[in-house]
């Protein structure tokens, strides 16, 4: 069970960092834009936010919050492949790692509830 927290919360946390670091490279890589002016404070904003995710969720049980944060990038990412017109070499597959790992956090998330009752 904590397997999977662990490995989101390492995969965001990372993701986060690169954020701060090079985020015209990051969007480079997902969207297939490099960030520019405003985007710049919002991208490093949001791998600050990645960051403090991760951290806070690890090592305590907050399952749902990295279920509800996996299942909604899947969502958002995925939205902007196919109406954003938006399309880097990574967006799919981090669109499939998110819907992996939604899955793996989902099945967590009900073993857990059965191990509380």
């Amino acid at each position: 069970m904590k397997s999977a927290l662990a490995f989101a919360a390492v995969g965001e946390a990372i993701t986060g960092l690169a954020l701060l670091i090079a985020p015209s490279l990051v969007g480079q890589l997902l969207l297939g834009e490099q960030l520019a002016g405003v985007a710049l404070p919002v991208a490093r904003v949001s791998g600050i936010a990645l960051i403090a995710l991760g951290i806070a969720c690890w090592p305590g049980p907050p399952l749902l919050g990295m279920l509800t944060y996996s299942a909604l990038v899947t969502l958002f990412l995925a939205y902007l492949g196919f109406a954003g017109g938006l399309s880097g070499v990574l967006l799919w597959p981090a669109v499939i790692l998110h819907a992996i790992l939604t899955v793996l956090l989902t099945r967590d998330a009900v073993r857990m509830q059965y191990e509380l009752r």
